[in-house]
């Protein structure tokens, strides 16, 4: 059996080929896809969003699907409808692009919040109703959502309920100079960056080596103080001054569900303080509502959550 540091190994070598100066990125969407969550990916365009799904993809030998949100776009462009056959006069069943492991959600803050609200069910439940029919999506459905942090006119922004149904928010910032130099200098050698087979992304890992690898995350040991100290950690968000809305209980659950998964990763066989300390801002950061007054005094929700985990002493 693939071992959960063997897995993150294959999985992050594979994703350098084509993504270059994002290895934040990487890592959490590999804990993640493991932990059975979905992430949010905002960051300026070009900055490899839609490539990192790609790779993903291409990484795990599972099959890619995309929606470009727009704001005519309908639930049964994503789900799918029924078709009338003129051949055989009945009703055929066809489909949407969801029907797939990995589901980039381009944009999706340009669509409207019926077509929002769509994916997200799907997200929740791992299926999706059509016809009258409950239909289960593939294993593993990952979704690797995306926006524009700078560009709002003609967008719907994603209310704070639906973005609590993912397990991160992901920012790709742009990379240091070295990075950049690196990513020019492998155009300037025939490799094409935009394609993951050409950048040599390798299909190395498959569907048996996710199960695996949950299945090892999953006998990762969480110590009760552990367990404390996420509740305590989310306590801390609904109580500080600054924040109007705390992190939920969603959020308490997926977060320790994630540090089992980083701690798997590091190859520890418990979870420490450090592995939930690490997940704390990508975990908390879209699920809270700063106070206007903190807004004006030009703090963020990671600047914030800094604050609030400093004020909470972890277990020894």
């Amino acid at each position: 059996m693939l071992a959960a540091t063997e897995f993150y190994s294959r999985f992050r070598e594979q994703l350098a080929k084509a993504i270059v100066g994002q290895d934040d990125a990487i890592r959490l969407c590999a804990i993640a896809l493991v932990a059975q969550g979905h992430v949010l990916l905002e960051g300026v365009p070009g900055t490899g969003k839609t490539l990192l799904a790609k790779s993903i993809a291409q990484a795990l030998t599972l099959e890619y699907g995309r929606v470009q949100f727009t704001p005519d776009l309908m639930p049964a462009d994503i789900l799918g409808t029924s078709v009338y056959d003129l051949t055989t006069r009945t009703f055929a069943l066809r489909k949407g692009p969801i029907f797939t492991n990995i589901l980039l959600a381009d944009e999706i803050n340009r669509a409207p919040a019926k077509v929002q609200s769509a994916l997200l069910e799907a997200m929740e439940e791992h299926g999706v109703t059509l016809e009258g029919k409950q239909l289960a999506l593939p294993a593993p459905f990952f979704v690797l959502a995306t926006q524009n942090p700078i560009e709002y006119e003609g967008t719907y922004p994603l209310p704070e309920a639906q973005q609590d149904r993912f397990l991160f928010k992901v920012r790709l910032d742009y990379p240091i100079a070295a990075d950049e130099m690196e990513v020019l200098r492998r155009w300037e050698s025939g490799i094409e960056l935009r394609d993951p087979v050409k950048a040599g992304v390798e299909p190395v890992l498959g569907t048996a080596d996710i199960d695996a690898c949950r299945a090892q995350v999953a006998q990762v040991v969480l110590d009760e103080k552990i367990r404390r100290y996420v509740v305590d950690l989310a306590a801390a968000t609904r109580s500080a001054p600054e924040i109007a809305l705390g992190a939920s209980t969603r959020a308490e659950v997926l977060l320790m569900l994630a540090a089992r998964a980083y701690a798997a990763f590091d190859g520890h066989e418990f979870v420490t303080p450090d592995h939930v300390k690490a997940l704390l801002a990508p975990a908390f950061r879209h699920r809270l509502i700063l106070r206007p007054e903190a807004e004006v005094a030009g703090q963020t929700p990671d600047s914030v959550l800094d604050a609030v985990a400093s004020r909470v002493v972890p277990p020894r």
